[in-house]
């Protein structure tokens, strides 16, 4: 049996513990027979008889019987101007794995509303004396209860309401200033953080197989137990652990439905796919 890794959409981490990570996969990978093809965009997937199809942008296909899609889901980004230039230069989508190195900054900018904002935020009071908090609407959308740590009279959180960012400015490829704007005044301010985390969410990059397996509103594809309940199944076998409503088409990591996008259980789902997808070769 032949497996080929398609790199349609490299997730690994910022910096060189993921390009760590990535090379050792990669090295393990090869040492098990796998064929990796590189610089390769997976357009869409189809089924050609018995066999599911990847089909690339220059319109080759590769056949399988099964087919894992585990290519992640991509930070949202601000579109601002200068965002593009300084992430991982000051701009980053971690607080966890980037916040250390800013270890006794003055100020730390976060730019989000949600819980995901909120929680990064109080993380990053352990490293900044101060953090400020840019969130677009009127008011905080996470859980009450990371609004009440945030909004605390001890909190180390400044949280600026309707105000969106107008640009990110940076001296020797570093990030050093971001322009912000009120959106009800349109006053404008200039702030000076040693860095910016920006937590507007995640989209799923499973653009390429909408239309071919079942997605929830926000295009996370739904396997295994999301399929069965909720979901038009009747008449169809019920599906694997992982599998997709598609046979044989599984879906693992950041990208799946219900996935705690966290590298970590990712790498845990990926070993159980594999686990249902030897079951479904055995059925074949």
């Amino acid at each position: 049996m032949k497996t080929s890794v398609v790199e349609n959409f490299p997730g690994f981490p910022e910096g060189i513990h993921g390009l760590e990570l990535a090379e050792r996969i990669t090295q393990q990978a090869r040492r098990f027979g796998a064929e990796i093809l590189q610089a390769q965009e997976v357009a869409a997937l189809v089924q050609h008889e018995s066999y599911q199809c990847a089909q690339n942008q220059e319109g080759k296909h590769y056949h399988a019987h099964s087919v894992l899609i585990a290519t992640g889901a991509s930070y949202r980004r601000l579109g601002a101007p200068g965002e593009e230039d300084y992430i991982g230069a000051g701009i980053h989508f971690c607080a966890t794995c980037d916040g250390p190195f800013y270890k006794g900054a003055k100020e730390i900018v976060v730019v989000g509303g949600g819980n995901s904002a909120c929680e990064e935020s109080l993380h990053l009071t352990k490293y900044a004396d101060k953090v400020i908090l840019l969130a677009r609407g009127g008011k905080l959308s996470a859980s009450q209860i990371l609004i009440d740590k945030v909004l605390g009279p001890h909190s180390k959180i400044d949280v600026k309401y309707h105000t969106a960012v107008e640009a990110f400015e940076g001296e020797s490829s570093r990030l050093k200033t971001i322009r912000i704007r009120d959106l009800n005044s349109g006053k404008t301010e200039v702030l000076h953080p040693a860095a910016a985390f920006i937590f507007i969410g995640q989209q799923p990059n499973s653009g390429f197989a909408r239309g071919f397996v079942h997605t929830d509103d926000y295009g996370y594809i739904l396997t295994g137990h999301d399929l069965v309940h909720g979901h038009e199944t009747a008449g169809q076998p019920e599906p694997q652990a992982f599998e997709t409503s598609s046979a044989g088409v599984f879906a693992a990591g950041d990208v799946r439905h219900g996935s705690t996008k966290q590298v970590a259980s990712a790498v845990g789902e990926g070993a159980a796919a594999a686990i249902s997808i030897r079951e479904f070769l055995k059925s074949l």
